[in-house]
């Protein structure tokens, strides 16, 4: 979710290396290869775009695209992966005491304006590789009732959030940012409150990371992951609109 390879571009001399061992999409082929083909580092495919149909796919395959401005789209696998369940999440004390302060929370309302906001250098969690053109395809999935954000204001300033992709009973995480302190950590609990209540399985946070370990991320095997997975899309995608206001 918030962890992102460090690679070097798809043509330097990692990426030569790379790309001889994953396989080569094209624009009218919306097939992947079976994630246990990836390279070592969870590459599995390059190129294609990032059409609608395109990245519904890859996320129910358990597969995200990562790539720097101005390449070719690149699609991960890693193993092992990095999951969330609702219910685990940790709420440290200097959490608790965020959560009692006045902000307010918002699901849906501003989508454009959060990846934006996770696109920046401002107030970001990881570095800048959310480029124009993902930017556009994930509003775009927006629209159309799949991709989420969950908002945190404080009077009329948007000060954090996140942004993810929902199927099934899982949730994609993909960027989250933050102006003020825990202010995405306030956008975490909100979004594992609201999945606790609709009994989803598991948020992917994809790469193992320390922060979002310390919140209650587990590791697990990518077997295991796309097991859960096959599981939680047996059942009904909650798409569309999952406007929510609440005052905290």
């Amino acid at each position: 979710m918030y962890g992102r390879f460090r690679c070097r571009k798809i043509f330097g001399h990692a990426g030569e290396i790379a790309i001889a061992r994953v396989t080569l999409l094209t624009n009218d082929n919306l097939e992947f290869p079976d994630p246990e083909n990836s390279d070592p580092q969870g590459l599995l495919a390059v190129g294609g775009d990032l059409s609608p149909e395109r990245l519904l796919e890859a996320y129910r395959r358990g597969i995200f695209p990562w790539f720097e401005p101005g390449y070719l789209p690149l699609w991960w696998s890693p193993d092992p992966r990095l999951i969330l369940k609702p219910n685990s999440f940790k709420i440290s004390r200097s959490l608790k005491q965020s959560i009692k302060k006045p902000h307010r929370f918002t699901v849906d309302t501003v989508f454009p304006k959060v990846i934006q906001a996770c696109a920046s250098s401002e107030g970001r969690i990881n570095k800048t590789w959310i480029t124009n053109e993902m930017q556009e395809a994930y509003t775009t999935l927006h629209l159309m009732g799949y991709a989420h954000s969950f908002e945190i204001w404080q009077d009329s300033h948007l000060v954090g959030g996140l942004y993810g992709i929902s199927l099934g009973r899982a949730f994609f995480g993909e960027s989250m940012f933050h102006r003020t302190r825990d202010s995405s950590k306030l956008a975490m609990y909100y979004l594992c409150k609201t999945l606790k209540n609709w009994q989803f399985d598991f948020i992917d946070c994809q790469l193992p990371t320390e922060h979002l370990q310390s919140l209650g991320a587990v590791v697990i095997s990518r077997r295991e992951f796309l097991g859960l997975l096959r599981k939680s899309l047996e059942y009904p995608t909650h798409q569309g609109l999952w406007t929510h206001n609440v005052d905290g």
